[in-house]
């Protein structure tokens, strides 16, 4: 019996931290999303426990729309959150199947090499990389943000690959390359339909990286049409006073990653799961 309570306290107080913690995570969210929807003087009178807007307006979202072109710079940030995961996607699970399946003199090394480089602050790189984009005449183009992500790739995107690369049974490729089928064709039409799961974790890391993205889109981007929300909110938070204003383009700010993850939910978490450190 002693030892039946005190299981039961321990899964109290376990359930009872698991809950705090998940109310103290997600507490910020649920009052930004309730304050965008509120008139500033709600916002600082009101308790802040009161997440019911009352009155419910959409004021703030309307004088956001008349301060910025909003629908500009949202199209912006949309466009290259959804062409820089799939360039990176492309060139990173090349990378990898190659380090995972093609084994060559140096394979290893060069696998340990570029883990390596995820130790180098990517501030190292900016100089370097601000002086190729302006000699190919790049300077305010949303090609210099592509082109950057599609040749550099990611390290963290070939690392998750390869490791779910390493997972997928071999007897698979082998069969396909006694059918005649070559590597290219082993990638492709093997490889790439058995991993779905990674493909979503990687689309959605590199999708909020690439929405998130301010210091390298604001030395690229100078002029204003080529903005994205990211580069427009923070210009928002130097010159507007107004807390419910901000609250708006906040909401507008998480939006896009709320739906992505919901979405790809699943594929997400099947992938963390299955993404190890074998084969290293």
């Amino acid at each position: 019996m002693k030892l039946k309570y005190k299981k039961l306290i321990g899964s109290i107080l376990y359930n009872g931290f698991m809950i705090l913690l998940c109310i103290t995570l997600i507490f910020p969210f649920l009052w930004t999303f309730a304050s965008a929807f509120k008139t500033n003087y709600q916002i600082y009178h009101e308790a802040p426990l009161n997440l019911i807007p009352r009155p419910f307006t959409l004021e703030n979202f309307i004088a956001l729309a008349k301060i910025y072109d909003i629908g500009r710079m949202v199209f912006n940030g949309l466009y290259l959150a959804a062409v820089i995961p799939l360039c990176s996607i492309f060139v990173s699970s090349m990378a990898a199947f190659a380090l995972a399946r093609l084994r060559f003199k140096g394979n290893k090394i060069i696998f340990i090499l570029l883990l390596s480089t995820m130790m180098i602050p990517s501030y190292v790189t900016l100089i370097p990389n601000f002086a190729i984009m302006v000699k190919l005449g790049l300077l305010n183009s949303h090609w210099a943000l592509i082109l950057r992500a599609a040749l550099s790739g990611s390290v963290t995107a070939i690392f998750l690959f390869r490791q779910y690369f390493l997972s997928i049974p071999k007897d698979l490729e082998n069969a396909a390359i006694i059918d005649g089928c070559s590597w290219a064709g082993v990638f492709f039409r093997i490889v790439l339909p058995n991993s779905k799961p990674v493909l979503a974790t990687v689309a959605i890391l590199t999708f909020r990286g690439t929405w998130n993205a301010y210091l390298w889109p604001s030395i690229i981007l100078q002029k204003d049409t080529q903005w994205t929300w990211t580069l427009g909110l923070k210009l928002l938070s130097e010159w507007e006073t107004k807390q419910s204003i901000l609250m708006a383009g906040s909401v507008i700010s998480i939006l896009p990653i709320l739906i992505i993850y919901i979405l790809f939910q699943k594929h997400f978490v099947s992938s963390q799961m299955s993404s190890g450190f074998t084969g290293v």
